[in-house]
């Protein structure tokens, strides 16, 4: 099976969750990817990830918002619910507090809630080596992938480089891979 899982009332939604890391640049491509598997795509990002992003390409790409922040309360939902969600790059900060259920994000808050709804959820840490050797953040990916978040991270996806050289890597990133996760972690829920 490929594709985006569908029911009879609308095609799927995948929301792409980008983190504040070099690689949030290149989150089109996996737009690009994700729209041509048939899915309606949302990208939300962190306050970080923000930065990195064109937003109004993104727009463009998918017409649809991007979103940073909480909406204020009363005001409507602009995008449709998340049938699933890829976060990619999920950094170490955001990998932490998601797994401490910290939701000062909206990223981090629909992450939260999604995972206690049973939304199938696919995470790519992208660090170096060093960020990657803290305890926490070991600790934290163990947590997620336990709870059941398909966490995509080791050599066999991408490999950690040295500090201060991730812009160097960029190019080598597997956008595929996630989609491919979530292909099979989708069609189990369905």
């Amino acid at each position: 099976m490929t594709g985006a899982p569908r029911t009879s009332e609308h095609r799927a939604v995948l929301y792409v969750i980008a983190c504040g890391s070099p690689l949030a640049r290149h989150v089109g491509r996996l737009v690009e990817l994700a729209q041509s598997d048939d899915w309606d795509v949302c990208v939300v990002t962190t306050p970080d990830g923000a930065k990195f992003v064109d937003q109004s390409a993104l727009v463009r790409q998918t017409g649809h918002p991007v979103r940073t922040h909480y909406k204020n309360p009363g005001d409507p939902d602009v995008l449709p619910p998340a049938d699933a969600m890829i976060v990619c790059p999920a950094t170490v900060n955001t990998v932490n507090k998601w797994a401490a259920g910290i939701a000062d994000t909206l990223a981090l808050g629909l992450l939260v809630e999604a995972q206690g709804k049973g939304v199938p959820i696919v995470a790519v840490p992208y660090t170096n080596v060093a960020m990657a050797a803290h305890p926490a953040f070991r600790a934290g990916v163990a947590r997620l992938a336990d709870w059941g978040v398909t966490v995509l991270f080791g050599d066999h996806v991408v490999a950690l480089h040295p500090p201060g050289t991730g812009e160097q890597h960029l190019h080598a990133f597997p956008w595929q891979m996630p989609l491919a996760a979530l292909r099979t972690v989708a069609y189990r829920a369905a």
